[in-house]
């Protein structure tokens, strides 16, 4: 990777929090008579965002990619126009940090962190304020994507199990149910929550409910016969979204290998000990928050490093990766898949 990608990554991580201070005081100065109202919870709030503002960018800086970022900030104009912000506040947050940068960064650092920043404002003109919603009801399950939703939405796990049970009594395959219902279905109840048309509770009840449910398919899964390779499939510690990489468990074990799934937030010390313990072929990491990418890198330098049994092939997935197709090779893993069922393919592939 570029040296003054890092040394600006680098740069901006260790000055976040005088950045942040710094962005947000220029705000308030800027823009007082909307800010002031919310007090001083509201403006540590606003040090706060601006702190994940500025980790975004860093991420972006480090793999050399300006969509990381962009995609963040447009993400950020539905949740700040579900809070009902002005629509100037995301492009002031914008400018302010640029001018920030001007006195606070060496000229180098701050002249490519500002192609960054400018990308995300051109971007942001452009961007939509509700983006489409993930479910289209003309598409294979679509349908019942839809309505499996509606159930969840109404708090009736009951029915929204039937709905899956049923569907696949009348011959829906379990792989097409997770990618064709419960994928499209997690990806817009995320949308729903950016755009503050639901609560976080509920956004949790209706990921719990849909794990219990895809443990009822359990026995359409486990079923198989088993080809002997061994898979290990884990989030980086921190990362609390674990649904992407159970499917991936799930469609591996479907097709005869002995998955171990380790979930979410898993310290590096345990996935190295059971790589170890188990002489995984394959391990599989998966991440949903752009600002967890360094995390990736370090745990396949440790993976790396390590002294295991039986070293593994690295497979790595989830948003970010979705986002920039050659992150995978920043963060030096051996390939990249951009679903679980595509990691399938891919796993045998890096085997031959």
């Amino acid at each position: 990777m570029n040296t003054l990608n890092q040394q600006a990554s680098a740069t901006i991580n260790t000055q976040r929090d005088a950045l942040a201070e710094a962005l947000v005081a220029r705000q308030y100065q800027l823009q007082s008579e909307f800010w002031n109202r919310f007090g001083e919870t509201g403006r540590a709030k606003s040090v706060r965002d601006a702190g994940y503002h500025l980790t975004y960018l860093s991420e972006a800086l480090a793999a050399g990619d300006p969509t990381l970022f962009v995609e963040y900030v447009v993400w950020a104009k539905t949740l700040f126009a579900g809070l009902n912000f002005p629509d100037d506040v995301l492009p002031q947050s914008l400018d302010c940090m640029r001018a920030v940068f001007q006195t606070m960064l060496p000229d180098d650092v701050r002249a490519l962190a500002d192609e960054y920043v400018q990308a995300a404002l051109d971007a942001l003109a452009r961007a939509p304020t509700q983006p489409t919603s993930f479910i289209q009801t003309d598409t294979p399950l679509g349908a019942l994507a839809r309505a499996y939703l509606d159930a969840l939405l109404r708090g009736e796990r009951h029915t929204a199990r039937d709905l899956i049970l049923d569907a696949v009594e009348r011959g829906a395959s379990v792989k097409d149910i997770y990618l064709r219902v419960f994928q499209p279905v997690q990806q817009e109840i995320g949308r729903l929550w950016q755009m503050n048309q639901i609560s976080v509770a509920q956004e949790h009840y209706c990921t719990a409910a849909t794990q219990v449910i895809m443990s009822q398919l359990y026995p359409r899964i486990f079923s198989g016969t088993k080809i002997g390779r061994k898979l290990v499939v884990t989030c980086v510690s921190g990362e609390l979204h674990e649904m992407g990489a159970r499917m991936v468990a799930d469609f591996f074990e479907m097709e005869g290998w002995d998955t171990y799934f380790l979930g979410a937030n898993t310290p590096t010390d345990a996935i190295l000990r059971t790589l170890d313990e188990r002489r995984a072929d394959v391990l599989a990491i998966s991440v949903t928050m752009t600002f967890h990418i360094h995390l990736v890198t370090e745990l396949i330098e440790r993976v790396r490093a390590a002294s295991l049994s039986r070293p593994p092939k690295i497979l790595v997935g989830g948003y970010p990766f979705n986002l920039s197709p050659h992150l995978w090779r920043a963060v030096k893993a051996d390939a990249y898949a951009r679903d679980a069922q595509q990691a399938i393919q891919v796993a045998h592939s890096v085997l031959r």
